[in-house]
């Protein structure tokens, strides 16, 4: 009797780039199923779904949690019985625990049953990732799974980006394709790592590649999607859309050489504005949404902050969810008033005026025994900003609207923003966009509706705040270049500092003035405590306040030398 698996030529091969919630296992189950369901119709012999799909990624301490645990469990196993109907087989991840610890995993099912368990063997420990925390690596390398007779390898995410060998392993043991479940999360420029870190595992096995990678928003967060194959050839086999839903089958065809794709999808990935413009809509979008807000509001002030900080809330949730307060004092410009209400009109949102006079005035009166003697200054700034914040918070509980809260990643990082005023909130979608960022990506989105937005067309954030000086408006006359440098400056010694952790000397050595560099090392390490205190918000660059950088509020380092 002849035992040896039927050999396949062709083999339809679905990714599922889908948006789970994390610890929504029964949602993450029915959008398993509703894809599993399109991919049959499309005649697909397996579905590929991302890493951790079950849990959604990333758990984090979740994973700790016996009934999370075992609810995961049970969800692949009822998932892997569905798959007796003579459907699709399935590649699903969820966290398991074993004897060997609990692991990052995926289960391969057909037939009705479970014909392979692996594990994550390289556990990330770096930037955003803590998985050493609550996962154990897999005990040994994995070995291919056989899939109606093809040998499927299967390393999960960091298993390809590390250098421990797993896919090398795996085509030594005998895998014919590699189909790689991720959960990699945006910044800017990732996508042509990703592919750069495939070919290098392209070039190391002699075998292609298909990254599939999560989509959604989550926390901080932003899964851009993107997912792509490489050819045993180190040509882009194919490529999906960045920034949505998808569900794509690939048809790949056995010849002499191995296997090749002879069909999937060749989308074009946006150029950077569009792709960080998007991400800080996704992320705000789903943040709003997966926790349950109906809508949201904030601080028009009539400045380049929160007109694109409104513009992206429109985009992302529709006009008729923000509601846009310009919460005007005595150093409010005529030009203020005018631009923040000419930008909620060009959005179509709601827009009330609330003045602060009577708040502000009461807090001064209040304090003004304490305060005797004393000199005018900053605190008294700090009370309008306050009034404002404590007005936007009083909205948010009385209506169940969530505060976007509106600071740039320059202002976050000098410490150019008030704890309970303007820094009140629940999310931030430009926290990790530096201000000459956040001008250019008002110059492109007055030029471009981007795909998903709900927003309309045009000039939606009006040309005078693009172009007039940024001010806080605190005091008579007062511009943001007054106590800080001008931002192309600020922006470049910053981005030395904070992304590149450049030392002063360096610094200097590109043109900047020491004591200037000085100063701006110094408001960044004493303004960490107001970060930690920050509303979370879209990671953008390579290293953001909070995930990727994580330094000691008590510190007297300073670069000196």
């Amino acid at each position: 009797m002849n035992t040896k698996p039927i050999l396949r030529d062709i083999l339809r091969i679905a990714v599922a780039q889908l948006n789970p919630i994390v610890g929504d296992v029964a949602g993450n189950l029915a959008k398993a199923r509703e894809a599993r369901a399109d991919a049959a119709r499309q005649g697909a012999d397996i579905v590929l779904f991302t890493e951790l799909f079950i849990a959604g990624y990333p758990p984090e301490d979740l994973v700790l949690k016996p009934a999370f645990l075992a609810a995961c469990e049970r969800a692949v196993e009822e998932f892997a019985a569905e798959t007796a109907d003579g459907g699709p087989g399935v590649i699903i991840g969820t966290p398991l625990k074993r004897k060997s610890g609990v692991h990052n995993s995926i289960i391969v099912a057909d037939g009705g049953k479970i014909l392979a368990e692996r594990y994550k063997i390289d556990l990330p420990n770096y930037g955003e990732f803590d998985e050493k925390r609550v996962f154990q690596a897999g005990p040994d390398l994995p070995g291919p799974v056989n899939f109606r007779g093809v040998r499927l390898g299967i390393p999960i995410c960091e298993d390809v980006w590390g250098e421990l060998g797993v896919c090398e392993t795996l085509a030594e043991s005998g895998a014919e394709i590699l189909l790689v479940p991720n959960g990699s999360p945006y910044h800017r420029g990732k996508a042509d790592i990703r592919q750069q870190v495939v070919i290098r595992q392209v070039i190391e096995t002699g075998l292609p590649i298909i990254y599939a990678n999560q989509l959604g928003g989550q926390d901080e967060l932003v899964f851009d999607g993107a997912s792509f194959a490489i050819s045993a050839r180190k040509t882009l086999a194919f490529q999906m859309s960045q920034f949505e839903e998808a569900l794509s089958v690939t048809v790949w065809k056995r010849n002499e050489d191995g296997w090749e794709c002879v069909d999937g999808p060749m989308s074009k990935l946006p150029e950077r504005e569009e792709a960080d413009y998007r991400a800080c809509m996704l992320g705000l979008r789903d943040y709003v949404n997966k926790n349950g807000f109906k809508d949201v509001v904030l601080g028009m002030s009539g400045g380049i902050d929160s007109a694109i900080c409104a513009a992206l809330a429109v985009d992302a949730l529709g006009e008729e969810r923000l509601r846009a307060v310009m919460m005007p004092y005595r150093y409010t410009s005529k030009d203020s008033l005018k631009d923040a209400e000419d930008c909620a009109r060009a959005l179509g949102c709601r827009y009330d005026i609330v003045p602060i006079a009577e708040p502000v005035e009461g807090f001064s009166h209040a304090l003004t025994q304490i305060f005797e003697g004393t000199r005018e200054g900053i605190t008294e700034e700090n009370l309008q900003s306050r009034a404002r914040g404590t007005i936007l918070m009083a909205i948010s509980n009385k209506f169940g609207s969530m505060v976007v809260t509106t600071g740039n990643k320059s202002e976050m990082s000098v410490g150019y923003a008030t704890l309970y005023g303007d820094m009140n909130g629940g999310f931030n979608p430009i926290k990790d966009l530096y201000k000459m960022q956040v001008y250019a990506l008002a110059r492109w989105r007055n030029g471009t509706v981007p795909p998903g937005a709900l927003g309309p067309s045009g000039e939606v954030i009006p040309a005078h705040i693009i172009d007039k000086a940024p001010s806080a408006e605190l005091r008579e006359n007062q511009t943001d270049q007054d106590s800080l440098p001008p931002y192309p400056v600020l922006d470049d010694i910053l981005e030395c500092l904070v992304e590149n952790e450049m030392g002063v000397d360096e610094i200097v050595a590109r043109g900047h003035d020491r004591e200037l560099v000085h100063r701006i090392e110094h408001l960044l390490y004493v303004a960490e405590y107001k970060r930690r205190q920050a509303a979370p918000g879209v990671k953008i660059t390579r290293k953001n306040f909070g995930r990727d950088r994580r330094y000691p509020i008590t510190n007297r380092f300073r670069d000196r030398g």
